[in-house]
């Protein structure tokens, strides 16, 4: 029988981390009109869909992302025994059939990605390539970021299509609107599931082309969380306890249920390089940005690499204080002491981040070593609009010495760090009256490539690519760099 021609809009596939061996699949729904499949299926195929396994999710399988909720529901299922460096499908289907001895399945969403490979590719093949970005606010993207991020995965080829992506915040805007004001805990949890429902469908292109891995910031909570006593007129309710408890667990049951996300998570490609991803914010203290536990593993994974390692973050470290907002160096002893660690490192170091809506390429010394801190901010994939416009932001280069002065880290002197405009992402000017009432830096996502020389040394390369412009016969987004930014890394 033909399958249904039922909208499937609502539904939602994430690949969201892979290894060599295995892939994590989310499927369901974060929409409360839809209900539960009684028999619902995940195929995994390779080649012309030559089905590899195949995983059944039953009525009493689906989970509640959100607690106190009657509708919503997901599933987490993981396909293991995978070989590395292959290109995968996924298939997530429903059997619509009323009768049980008749099957009729609906395919409700697919995806492709490939897993890890167990080296780096030579410096003459296509890089492994990461897709980065952060800050995203639906109201005036249109489906524009995932259209462009889709168009360079399927029409990138060999140069520029990303392997995995990874999303450093603010993947939604929880803290709003004057609903935020809503007294009433069953708004609050509604609302925040609400918000999420619209932004994983306009973000769902993204999500089925290749593995996403998740840090929240801020805005996955409310603005500079979890600090409460603000003077943002739409958040004075998070004053009061009642309202601050329902929304951080409505929030909470979203990043970990939702975007799946781990306080500390590292992968490696074989011995050529390391990654690791933190969350920094959602374990915060008044003085420590991650529990001690977690910054014991943090420090550890910088004192042992063996190779380049890639810091995946999602507040920058090369930072000025900021007397209105917590960042990581508000944090002074736990700054301290991460720098330290860096500076005792063997290899360079590159930090991938967002959150400060602009985008920036810099690098500065590392330390006695001779080694070096690379880092890229790739901020926001669609901008503030409206009264929230006044938030959005233009490529600074500050500070001007790392670590700073006032910081006395052995074996750490302070020195100057290199910015190229070259490598700040362009702006566009405001316009009072309009969505955007500021000057803004253009909407976009960076990727940032990693293959290996001849001598050992790992080459990175980096790109940045406008949202809302297109760009060649292939229509891919258009770039933003006039060349792209590369640099050797040991």
């Amino acid at each position: 029988m033909t399958a249904s021609t039922t909208s499937t809009a609502q539904w939602s596939l994430v690949v969201q981390r892979v290894s060599q061996t295995s892939v994590q699949i989310w499927v369901g729904t974060l929409f409360p009109t839809l209900k539960k499949p009684a028999e619902a299926k995940v195929e995994l195929s390779v080649g012309e869909d030559q089905v590899l396994q195949t995983i059944t999710i039953g009525l009493e399988d689906w989970q509640r992302p959100f607690r106190n909720h009657a509708k919503r529901f997901y599933k987490v299922v993981t396909f293991e025994n995978l070989n590395a460096d292959v290109s995968y499908k996924v298939n997530f289907s429903r059997n619509t059939a009323e009768q049980e001895l008749v099957a009729n399945w609906q395919s409700l969403k697919k995806a492709q990605f490939s897993t890890l490979p167990n080296q780096l590719p030579s410096d003459t093949q296509k890089p492994f390539t990461i897709g980065l970005g952060s800050c995203f606010y639906n109201h005036r993207d249109g489906g524009r970021a995932a259209a462009a991020y889709k168009a360079l995965f399927v029409n990138g080829g060999e140069k520029y299509q990303p392997d995995v992506t990874f999303l450093t915040g603010d993947q939604v805007y929880l803290d709003i609107g004057f609903d935020s004001l809503s007294l009433i805990s069953s708004e609050i949890r509604e609302r925040i599931a609400d918000d999420y429902a619209l932004h994983w469908q306009a973000l769902g292109s993204i999500f089925t082309h290749g593995a996403t891995w998740m840090i929240p910031d801020d805005h996955e909570y409310w603005n500079d969380y979890p600090n409460y006593k603000t003077n943002i007129p739409t958040l004075q309710a998070l004053r009061l306890k009642s309202v601050r408890t329902a929304w951080t667990r409505a929030a909470k049951d979203a990043v970990f249920n939702v975007q799946q996300a781990q306080q500390l998570e590292i992968f490696n490609i074989g011995s050529d390089i390391s990654f690791c991803l933190a969350d920094l914010r959602s374990y915060r203290s008044e003085q420590r940005f991650i529990p001690v536990a977690g910054m014991t593993k943090l420090l550890k994974w910088v004192k042992d690499l063996q190779s380049p390692g890639v810091l995946v973050i999602p507040q920058p470290l090369i930072v000025n204080e900021n007397s209105q907002e917590k960042n990581l160096r508000s944090y002074d002893q736990q700054y301290k002491a991460l720098l330290q660690a860096m500076s005792q490192c063997l290899h360079d170091i590159v930090v991938l981040s967002g959150d400060v809506h602009f985008g920036r390429i810099s690098q500065v010394s590392l330390g006695n070593n001779g080694n070096k801190l690379v880092e890229i901010i790739s901020s926001p994939m669609s901008n503030l609009t409206g009264l929230n416009g006044i938030a959005t932001a233009t490529p600074e280069a500050e500070p001007r010495q790392f670590p700073p002065r006032s910081i006395d880290i052995p074996g750490f002197p302070s020195s100057d760090v290199q910015y190229d405009a070259s490598y700040m992402v362009s702006t566009q000017a405001g316009r009072w009256f309009s969505a955007y009432p500021k000057e803004r830096t253009s909407e976009h996502f960076m990727t940032v490539g990693f293959s290996k020389q001849s001598d050992g040394k790992l080459q990175l390369s980096a790109d940045a690519w406008r949202i809302r412009q297109r760009a060649g016969e292939k229509h891919l987004p258009a770039k933003d760099f006039a060349q792209s930014f590369s640099i050797t890394l040991s």
